[in-house]
């Protein structure tokens, strides 16, 4: 049981890690937003990967070079399409803000990120295990499945929360805790994010070689996933680049790096915390996992962690300024289901 409990309170830092790195994000003056984001995904896709890999796994590059090009391929292939999901994750924000905006694309990521690799190994590996067959004929995995369910529950009471926020407050207030909020730019992105982000779980499973491999090594098992992600992020990092930098161009908003009219050190340094403060999310989600064996569990945990942790700080910022106790009600009771999700998540390893 204790091994339950670590791999809880580990995707619990995970997740207040995810709900909280748009902070420093929202304090960066002067930039444009593709000129912030690209400078943070350095620090979130390459340099902070890298550190983490170095330090924590023994011959990394060893691990890479004798990895099949199949895995390698898989793994940043899906780390492409999560960096779509990720690049829109980043527009979700700024359009509606920490609290809807984390509803409605964790809600889509906690149920495509959760099922889809059980899935897979049903319909396409030999696997008897991990499966969702096998989680359906057995008690931990009905379980974890249900409190899948009680999750994305949750996780829609708090959009409702969301949408009833859109319709009570006036425009003064929406913009008070979004600068650039917008209902209709909004929901198109968080659609899209919500989906494509669910690919990170499976670049996970994709780079599960890399971790066996990674532990062969000599590395701790609790980081054994640090390689994978170092390939998942390379696949983030090209999808965010190119997009930023076509931006840029776009918008010649290039000169922000070296804007002298801007506060340059205070934005680098401000980048850089919101950058390592993202990565940190899946720096202890992948010590989690390596305790709960489970990727529906793992996911759902992490997702459920980022929701109650980012409507927190949404209540902090005053995102709910000008709305009604009957609204702030149904928030709070969105989350509290979500932590009812959780307890059931646990317990349901617990029994595997």
């Amino acid at each position: 049981m204790s091994v339950v409990i670590l791999g809880v309170f580990l995707h619990f830092v995970g997740g207040f890690a995810a709900g909280s790195f748009y902070i420093p994000y929202k304090e960066v003056k002067r930039w444009s937003w593709e000129s912030l984001w690209i400078l943070g995904g350095l620090f979130s896709w390459l340099l902070v990967p890298w550190i983490a890999a170095l330090l924590t796994v023994p011959g990394y590059a060893s691990v890479l070079s004798q990895a099949s090009a199949s895995t390698l391929f898989w793994t940043y292939l899906f780390g492409v399409l999560w960096g779509v999901g990720g690049l829109t994750f980043g527009l979700t924000m700024r359009y509606l803000g920490l609290s809807l905006g984390m509803s409605i694309v964790m809600g889509l990521t906690s149920a495509f990120g959760a099922l889809m690799p059980p899935v897979y190994r049903d319909l396409f590996t030999n696997a008897d295990q991990g499966t969702i067959s096998y989680m359906f004929a057995h008690a931990g995995g009905q379980w974890v499945l249900i409190g899948v369910a009680v999750s994305l529950v949750g996780i829609a009471i708090c959009g409702r929360a969301g949408i009833m926020k859109e319709k009570q407050v006036s425009d003064a207030d929406k913009y008070a805790g979004v600068a650039e909020f917008s209902l209709g730019k909004g929901l198109i992105v968080a659609v899209v994010s919500g989906v494509l982000s669910a690919s990170f779980n499976w670049g996970i499973a994709a780079g599960h070689p890399l971790a066996r491999a990674a532990v062969a090594s000599g590395a701790n098992s609790l980081f054994q996933n640090n390689v994978t992600f170092m390939v998942i992020m390379w696949g983030g990092l090209t999808t965010n680049a190119l997009w930023c930098v076509a931006m840029n161009i776009r918008n010649r908003s290039y000169g922000d790096y070296v804007n002298t009219e801007s506060p340059l050190l205070r934005n680098y340094l401000l980048c850089a915390a919101a950058g390592t403060t993202w990565f940190l999310q899946f720096f202890f989600y992948g010590m989690g996992a390596s305790r709960l064996h489970n990727d529906a569990s793992s996911w759902v945990l992490h997702m459920s962690f980022i929701i109650v942790v980012s409507s927190l700080w949404g209540v902090f910022f005053k995102e709910w300024r000008g709305t009604t106790a009957a609204n702030r009600g149904v928030l709070a009771a969105g989350i509290s289901v979500i932590l009812v999700s959780i307890v059931m998540v646990g317990w349901g390893n617990y029994l595997s």
